[in-house]
């Protein structure tokens, strides 16, 4: 877990958190453990606080060190199923209550919620007045505790209706919790509850019992992928990271499709499931552009294929004056456009070069020759980033003077009358 989060700290830098569930703990045991943090490197600190209190028991009990079952019966965060969430605060205060996972508790096991997601809902004040139509008060007017309470209404309409036919057949309560974690029908749940859901998403939830959900909207626009074995069972947002951390290929790494949801039931039993109708694919172009790895092998391709679309109006801008041109690129993520784009100067300078030697003079010296095919683009790095940070997540604040201060320049590269050319991707709020 702690890798699958740090591989996807580009993410999020404003909180991390994590939860898990202890499968079959006696009643009195805690099964589920969260920690979350908002602290200015937020994943090393939420698995700090985790293997304090860990290391804090194993020193009372050595001789339980190898023991596994001891463990998951008696240690926090050991467990069988587990959540994480790295937190990217598009609006709102940067407070721990916004930082995921989020809890709805019960006394019963199978009416425990945690949900974490990467969304934005555009109908969320529709959303809040559906639950105060349901009779409900929300505790709060946001869209993920919406989400959360409109998931919750439904997972209790369904433990209720289950209840029911147990109490019909004269099975007590107690006998009745075991078949109402079998039978839980979480495609109908999450078919109920995403009804009117309007906005990207990609839907994580863990029921208290065991049980597992993944959801995607029905465009697409937020990213998932999965990958399961005989031992495990994997979602994330960004595919190379599964790829990296689980050490599969790209072809054992599924994409979630739009409007199904990827559900895990406590067996181990894993299903793909249709729960909307699929509407035209719509990818989040923050996502394609910026935000995700590049790694990822489509993703770097089509980063590459954006510098060199961009490559025409470049040199229409410079007036075909590459000679006296330097290309650099800002930020980081912005290199593999940048390759693109001098990949495609190449290639104009090299049918330049071409269109010179078979249409100029038939008597050209060695010496201009030689010249002719050693002109290339001037590629120098002009702006050198001090810091793994990205600015545009960081709070409003601090933002500019991390700015003045993250990035420093390459002094003698440019001369007064060069042109510059630096290729930037950063589309959210142009810091750079």
């Amino acid at each position: 877990m702690y890798l699958l989060l740090e591989k996807q700290h580009n993410r999020g830098q404003d909180g991390a958190g994590f939860a898990s569930i202890k499968l079959d703990v006696k009643p009195g045991t805690r099964y589920i453990s969260r920690v979350r943090s908002n602290q200015a490197k937020p994943i090393q600190d939420i698995f700090k606080q985790i293997n304090t209190r860990i290391d804090g028991i194993l020193e009372e009990n050595p001789d339980k060190k190898d023991d596994v079952n001891w463990q998951v019966q008696n240690m926090p965060y050991v467990g069988n199923v587990f959540l994480g969430h790295v937190r990217y605060g598009t609006f709102g205060r940067n407070s721990i209550e916004s930082v995921h996972p989020f809890l709805r508790q019960s006394n019963w096991r199978h009416k425990n919620l945690i949900m974490a997601g990467n969304f934005n809902m555009t109908n969320s004040a529709e959303l809040l007045e559906e639950l105060i139509e349901l009779g409900q008060h929300p505790k709060e007017n946001t869209d993920t505790v919406t989400v959360m309470e409109k998931i919750g209404h439904f997972l209790d309409d369904e433990v209720q209706d289950i209840y029911q036919k147990c109490k019909e057949q004269g099975i007590n309560k107690r006998e009745a919790s075991p078949i109402i974690e079998r039978d839980l029908n979480i495609k109908r749940i999450l078919e109920r509850a995403s009804k009117n859901w309007d906005g990207g998403y990609a839907m994580t939830g863990l029921i208290g019992h065991g049980d597992a959900f993944v959801l995607r909207d029905p465009a697409g626009i937020r990213p998932a992928f999965y990958y399961k074995n005989d031992e495990v069972v994997v979602i994330a947002s960004e595919r190379p990271v599964i790829q990296t951390v689980f050490n599969v290929d790209i072809d054992q790494v599924k994409e979630l499709e739009p409007a199904h949801a990827l559900i895990i039931k406590k067996d181990g039993n894993t299903s793909i499931e249709k729960i909307n109708e699929v509407l035209e694919k719509k990818s989040c172009s923050f996502e394609r552009i910026y935000f995700s790895r590049g790694s990822d092998a489509d993703i770097y391709q089509e980063r590459k294929k954006l510098g060199k679309l961009l490559f025409p109006q470049i040199l229409e801008a410079i007036n075909d004056d590459i000679t006296n041109t330097v290309f650099s690129y800002i930020p980081n993520t912005a290199e593999t456009s940048f390759f693109g784009m001098t990949e495609e100067a190449e290639v104009y300078l090299n049918k330049r070069k071409t269109d010179t030697i078979l249409n100029g003079d038939k008597d050209i010296s060695a010496e201009d020759l030689t010249k002719l095919l050693a002109e290339r683009p001037r590629i120098e790095k002009i702006a050198i980033k001090d810091a793994k940070l990205r600015t545009f997540i960081a709070s409003d604040d601090s933002r500019d003077d991390l700015v003045a201060h993250v990035y420093d320049v390459t002094y003698g590269v440019v001369k007064p009358t060069d042109n510059l050319v630096v290729i930037d991707d950063s589309i959210v709020r142009g810091t750079t």
